[in-house]
């Protein structure tokens, strides 16, 4: 896998990051839909990658911290696993706003990298499955794809069964 810069408009903070870090890497852009009801499953298709292969960043409070957890579009967060994995008691999402402004990015563009305000983060165990991993590169419509131990060591994840379904 190469590394690759975007060509229009200049890298995301996560790009830029990961160039930074000089991590191999892959760049998928594509033609984001307003409508679509789901942005990971939208992603999952418009790449031609199974669900199980994308996964969508997620920010809940944990006992008052923000964190930042990283699970399959196919499924959904389970907030008592979160908790747990990060030695909490109570887990909740995060209200979008403060999401948005702690980490820089839009909801449905929220990346695990290059986040304004680094957050604890936590990586579903399933990721470590697959050889690559697609997570958003910091906007709609644009997903990068790397090695699950490329993005646990870039954000100091912790890796934990945190999806079900």
């Amino acid at each position: 896998m190469a590394k690759k810069k975007q060509k229009n408009g200049g890298g995301t903070p996560a790009t830029v990051a990961l160039a930074s870090a000089g991590t191999a890497y892959t760049l998928h852009a594509y033609e984001h839909d307003p409508a679509a009801p789901s942005y990971g499953e939208e992603a999952a298709e418009a790449l031609g990658v199974t669900p199980d292969r994308v996964f969508k960043t997620l920010v809940a409070d944990v006992d008052g911290e923000l964190t930042v957890a990283v699970v399959p579009v196919a499924g959904q967060l389970d907030l008592k696993a979160l908790a747990t994995a990060v030695g909490g008691k109570r887990a909740a999402m995060a209200d979008p706003a403060a999401a948005e402004r702690t980490t820089g990015y839009v909801r449905g563009g929220i990346s695990p990298l290059g986040q304004r305000k680094r957050l604890r983060t936590v990586l579903d165990s399933s990721a470590s499955e697959h050889t690559t991993i697609c997570v958003s590169a910091g906007r709609r419509g644009l997903e990068v794809e790397l090695s699950p131990a490329d993005l646990a060591a870039l954000t100091s994840a912790v890796l934990a069964p945190i999806g079900r379904g």
